[in-house]
């Protein structure tokens, strides 16, 4: 990893040199436009409004317009705030970590000790833990001044940038309506189907698929140097029933029973039969193509019978 950021931590009288490194990435196959006719690259080209060149960065400047009037603001304006010479990161307060509310937590980042005796570090780390306290800090990242929670990771102390309160937009939404009331059986019902799906949360049990037949995809073009036909490879989706509105009771009562007629690890199983067809079809395309027979049987069963109507109607008509 590439440290993004040097400075320090500052509790007190007490200064921790770090490092700071993005803790997380993405893992998104990144796509850009293309001409459908002959694939050429399709990009974007900053222009003036007023003179109609093409500029380049070195002579682009920020500005604010108010809808009125426009004012510049140079990279001299920019350098002379306070906030973007700023080298440090300030702990504000510490608070308990349960009130520090996930909703305005953005970015994270880990902080690695920069200096040849990392003591202060490590004392930072432990007060955090031993305390069970969160370290509300203000840095200056990338031309801002941020709020930021300050905790302890897997033993590194661990930065995570947050909105400002004022970001957060109230929820109000006229369709909740505290009058309604929540029947005593639905309440029986619903706890029995969560104490059925109560587990340790272990998050890399948890696949982007659509990344993945996406990266299978984009092999397979490369590999055969020839478009390919999407059903072929991954698999036709198999039709699924139409959403209904339904009681909430009912609703209730019928996951119960689903779940006791069925095994956990099948119905884990059946919950991803579609993604396993999915993603063994690329490999197996026999196995995938008994997969997908069913909703393609129905599709002929329905033309034949159409046809089979055609004729009757003509010798009506005649």
């Amino acid at each position: 990893m590439r440290a993004i950021w040097k400075g320090s931590i500052t509790f007190g009288l007490v200064n921790v040199p770090v490092k700071l490194y993005s803790a997380t990435e993405e893992h998104d196959l990144q796509l850009h436009q293309v001409h459908d006719a002959d694939g050429g690259r399709i990009r974007y080209q900053r222009k003036c409004e007023v003179c109609g060149k093409k500029i380049e960065y070195a002579h682009i400047d920020k500005a604010y317009d108010d809808g009125e009037q426009t004012v510049v603001l140079t990279d001299e304006d920019m350098e002379s705030l306070p906030a973007e010479k700023s080298r440090e990161i300030e702990v504000m307060e510490f608070v308990p970590n349960e009130q520090i509310d996930p909703i305005l937590l953005e970015r994270s980042y880990y902080l690695e000790p920069d200096s040849k005796s990392p003591k202060a570090y490590m004392l930072l780390r432990q007060v955090l833990e031993e305390t069970e306290r969160t370290a509300v800090v203000k840095l200056s990242l990338r031309q801002r001044t941020r709020l930021a929670s300050m905790r302890v990771r897997d033993g590194v102390l661990t930065v995570q940038t947050m909105r400002w309160a004022d970001e957060v937009r109230a929820a109000e939404f006229e369709s909740l309506d505290e009058r309604l009331t929540v029947g005593k059986r639905e309440m029986e019902l619903a706890r029995s189907i969560v104490r059925d799906l109560e587990a340790d949360f272990e998050p890399e049990q948890y696949v982007d698929e659509y990344q993945e037949q996406l990266h299978k995809l984009v092999e397979a073009k490369l590999e055969q140097g020839d478009a390919l036909d999407t059903a072929a490879t991954f698999g036709e989706a198999e039709e699924g029933e139409g959403a209904e509105v339904i009681d909430l009771l009912e609703a209730l009562q019928r996951s119960v029973e689903k779940k006791k007629g069925t095994d956990a690890s099948g119905s884990a199983a059946k919950g991803t039969a579609k993604q396993k067809a999915a993603k063994q079809a690329a490999s197996d395309g026999e196995s995938t193509t008994k997969k997908v027979k069913k909703p393609a049987s129905k599709q002929s069963t329905a033309k034949k019978q159409s046809a089979e109507k055609k004729p009757a109607a003509k010798q009506k008509s005649a």
